[in-house]
């Protein structure tokens, strides 16, 4: 791969976004009773809001580096026009630049564990295997033997495989436009396998367990659908995306206002198993002001969102059967 230009001015960049991030994190009451199970996946065609038959509101607790930061909200505002009631976020934990491991060992994420006994436990690690997930996932079976481990496997950061991110630093990088569909094919995929890998053996093990019995992890497969983003971009098959650099503000990999909501969209899906196509524009898009985000570019992205969960082996949603 080429050489990154501006070396320098890279690791400057970094340093000042994890002095900037730090560890932050915000609370909101519980409004949820115990939650119910989760409703199967709806049809991926045209819905009317507010969806009668919603899924019960699931309990959150997030803990995530900055690729994640923004699906809370968005998330949030996408649950109330869906029509499902009490979707409460607990608490957000944001480290920057970190891995799981280091958000269990500092933050407020397990004392909101403890004291909301949540449905739902999110996190994005960066570099698999991460004990920290290990810890995070026995730890919250001790608060409800019923929750979930949602786990975010991140697009390419620095555009390189995301199992490079603490030791390469961005060192080998191309540039997102540089980026050829030739390229896209195994850009993330070491990234990929080792978090299916850490996955698989966590479900293993809890599936073998006597008190639980059952999968509890899943993944939310942002990388495949990010990839899968930028190809269409790439070949010109994505109106309102010119190149692939529309979906980042750096070098590192942070997300522009049409990677938020695609990857919200990608949460929304895996968490409450229903499509998210017929949701309307979400506020981080009509904030823009850009013509191009219309309601037929919202809805290519729900599009793309839902059909990559649905064929993610380990998001835990299925494709609804046709009778």
């Amino acid at each position: 791969m080429a050489r990154f230009s501006r070396r320098s001015n890279l690791f400057l960049t970094v340093a000042a976004c994890i002095a900037a991030c730090g560890t932050f994190c915000f609370t909101a009451s519980s409004l949820a009773d115990e939650a119910t199970p989760v409703a199967k996946p709806a049809d991926a065609g045209a819905i009317t809001l507010p969806v009668k038959d919603a899924p019960a509101g699931r309990k959150i607790v997030y803990a995530s580096h900055s690729l994640m930061w923004d699906v809370p909200d968005i998330m949030a505002e996408e649950a109330k026009a869906y029509g499902i009631k009490d979707h409460t976020v607990l608490g957000v934990q944001r480290n920057g630049f970190s891995t799981t491991l280091q958000m269990w060992n500092g933050g407020q994420a397990k004392g909101w564990m403890t004291s909301g006994k949540p449905d739902d436990f999110v996190t994005s690690p960066m570099e698999m295997p991460d004990t920290g997930v290990d810890n995070f996932v026995a730890f919250g079976l001790e608060q409800n033997p019923k929750m979930r481990f949602l786990i975010q496997n991140n697009w390419a950061g620095f555009n390189m495989d995301g199992n490079l991110a603490h030791s390469a630093m961005g060192r080998g990088g191309k540039q997102w436009d540089q980026t050829t569909v030739e390229d896209l094919k195994t850009l993330n995929t070491v990234c990929e396998k080792a978090f299916n890998d850490q996955i698989m053996k966590i479900n293993e093990k809890y599936k073998k367990d006597e008190k639980i019995g059952r999968e509890v992890a899943y993944i939310i497969p942002t990388s495949e659908g990010n990839t899968e983003l930028r190809r269409l971009i790439i070949e010109k098959k994505f109106p309102g995306l010119d190149k692939q650099s529309d979906l980042f503000a750096d070098q590192i990999g942070h997300p522009k206002p049409p990677l938020w909501a695609f990857n919200s969209y990608i949460h929304f899906a895996v968490i409450y198993g229903r499509s998210p196509v017929g949701l309307p524009i979400p506020a981080v898009l009509t904030k823009t002001g850009n013509p191009k985000f219309d309601a037929d570019f919202n809805k290519r992205l729900q599009e793309l969102a839902w059909k990559t969960v649905i064929e993610h082996p380990l998001s835990g949603v299925k494709a609804p059967t046709t009778k």
